[in-house]
């Protein structure tokens, strides 16, 4: 919602905070910035504000409008829960501002005067620079301020338990989810949350849904409701379903109402379908085009790097419109067949309609079957309508085929960390 693309953070202390209707509801009393990996710069996740009763609370950076005079809520809802900052969390205007600091390369003293919050393309703001002036600067009729790039000052992020944190990340950065999700489990359990929370969101996504379900349980009770809520939307909606339904009734609710209709949508679909079923295991999220696509349009559209290979696969041809449930579902063409076609050529000439789709409330051992018989990664899920209501890939059926405590881990030695104070 924010209009400007870079925000001065000591002007923010102290302005106004309106609701929607434009009534005042508090003052911004701080900036919280969550500390990440190694060389990048902390993310700010949202603003600290006092409302009336002297309570402090915390405002996520995704539901503010910052203006040059105020800050406005972007939503009519409040969590009037009391703010409590966490391990691996930044309060920028009381421990960054008067900071002393090194400018690097040279080595010289400074103080920080004021940091920059910048957004980028997708709406992530991050600390990106620092003002700062000369220690030796006492008295002086002008302070001469200069601005550096995050990366140039040294000595902003203090050393403690979130230093910690930011060290180990660093070393499980280019882990695999599946594989950091292994050794989270290795983690004590306080270690672990720690962790878990200092990563982004769209990575703690990908890491839940490697873990055990109660593991995930404990890592989304630990954060902030609005926090889960935006973890939960990034989350595929099959696995943000699978986890909800570990949760109690009232706090299912909670959160499915926290987060975006068009993100909860989904998700309460898939809750709804029988356990066991293909409904219930389904991705609701396949590649879907109409038939007047072309061939060209959906190589194009099954190379994007955030879909799964098994999702990848295949592109499914429905009519209009293109979300789930779509219109009538007319057949599915294979990524070879893609590969041997003209890029001009539309999907509906080469789609392959042979293959008879499955029903929502089919078991998994007929799931199974089909797909074996077929050789497929991927088959879709059609209801009475004839429309496409999603798609049952072979991850979802080795979910389901294996153990139920195939994700656990044995307890074994924790990752070491050094420069920390341990778990």
């Amino acid at each position: 919602m924010q209009t400007a693309t870079r925000v001065y953070l000591a002007r923010l202390g102290g302005l106004p905070v309106f609701d929607p209707n434009g009534d005042q509801i508090g003052r911004v009393r701080d900036v919280v910035a969550r500390i990440r990996t190694s060389s990048r710069p902390p993310q700010v996740v949202g603003v600290v504000a006092e409302v009336p009763v002297r309570r402090r609370i915390f405002l996520p950076i995704s539901r503010i409008e910052i203006t040059a005079d105020a800050v406005v809520l972007g939503t009519g809802s409040l969590n009037l829960r009391r703010f409590e900052k966490r391990a691996n969390e930044l309060l920028v205007l009381h421990e960054l501002l008067r900071r002393p600091v090194t400018v690097a390369p040279e080595g010289r003293h400074a103080v920080v005067v004021d940091v920059a919050m910048d957004a980028n393309r997708l709406g992530e703001w991050t600390l990106s620079r620092v003002a700062v002036r000369d220690q030796t600067i006492r008295l002086a009729r002008r302070i001469q301020l200069e601005q550096l790039d995050w990366d140039d000052v040294r000595g902003l992020i203090p050393h403690s338990g979130a230093h910690a944190t930011a060290t180990m990340l660093a070393m499980l950065e280019k882990m695999r989810p599946a594989d950091l999700a292994n050794a989270l489990q290795d983690l004590p359990d306080a270690r672990r949350n720690e962790v878990a929370a200092a990563l982004d969101d769209e990575r703690l996504a990908d890491v839940l849904g490697e873990l055990p379900e109660h593991d995930q349980v404990e890592i989304v009770s630990a954060l902030d409701r609005e926090r889960a809520a935006r973890i939960l939307e990034e989350m595929d909606p099959d696995d943000a379903a699978d986890l909800l339904a570990e949760l109690p009734p009232a706090e299912q609710e909670e959160l499915l109402d926290l987060m975006e209709p068009n993100e909860a949508d989904p998700v309460r679909q898939l809750m709804a379908y029988g356990e066991g079923t293909a409904g219930s295991v389904m991705t609701s999220e396949p590649v879907i085009m109409p038939p007047d696509a072309t061939v060209a349009e959906a190589l194009a559209r099954i190379r994007e790097p955030e879909l799964s290979p098994a999702v990848a696969a295949q592109v499914f041809v429905t009519r209009g419109p293109m979300a789930t449930p779509t219109g009538k579902y007319l057949g599915v063409v294979f990524f070879q067949r893609l590969l041997r076609e003209p890029p001009s050529r539309i999907l509906g000439g080469v789609v392959d309609n042979d293959i008879t789709p499955l029903s929502p409330d089919m078991v998994m051992s007929e799931v199974t079957r089909r797909m074996a018989t077929y050789d497929l990664v991927a088959m879709p899920v059609v209801d009475e309508q004839q429309r496409l209501v999603g798609a049952v890939t072979v991850d979802d059926v080795l979910d389901h085929s294996l153990p139920e405590d195939w994700r656990e881990r044995e307890p074994g030695p924790a990752p070491a960390v050094t420069g920390g104070d341990g778990a």
